[in-house]
């Protein structure tokens, strides 16, 4: 895949989360994903820590701030806001790293930095 389509592939799996539409992780990540940050193998453990996070943090939000893409890897850093069960705002960035094989996401990377 160029990496133009690479970068593309990210942005719609972000602008899904944002969405809370877990149904294009099946069209943009492979099966058997793996997770390095949360140690997660398998696309359906993704979407359960989603889930999860949803039910948490309904008003979870990403927002790309910027994106590079070399080869089959791809990384973007992006704000994070959410509120906690507790009422506590949350913001982060994140940088996050993903490698793109045959159209899909295989396995990724994320570095948070908590800001707010």
């Amino acid at each position: 895949m160029s990496l133009e389509k690479n970068k593309a592939l990210v942005r719609k799996g972000i602008e899904a989360l944002n969405n809370k539409d877990l149904t294009v992780l099946d069209e943009i990540m492979a099966p058997d994903f793996v997770d390095h940050t949360n140690q997660l193998n398998g696309r359906e453990a993704v979407k359960q820590l989603y889930t999860k996070t949803f039910k948490d943090a309904p008003d979870f939000h990403r927002a790309i701030e910027d994106m590079v893409a070399e080869g089959d890897k791809v990384w973007v850093r992006f704000r994070v806001t959410a509120t906690a069960p507790s009422g506590q705002k949350i913001e982060l960035t994140t940088v996050s790293m993903l490698r793109i094989v045959n159209g899909k996401a295989q396995e990724g990377w994320s570095v948070p930095k908590i800001t707010g």
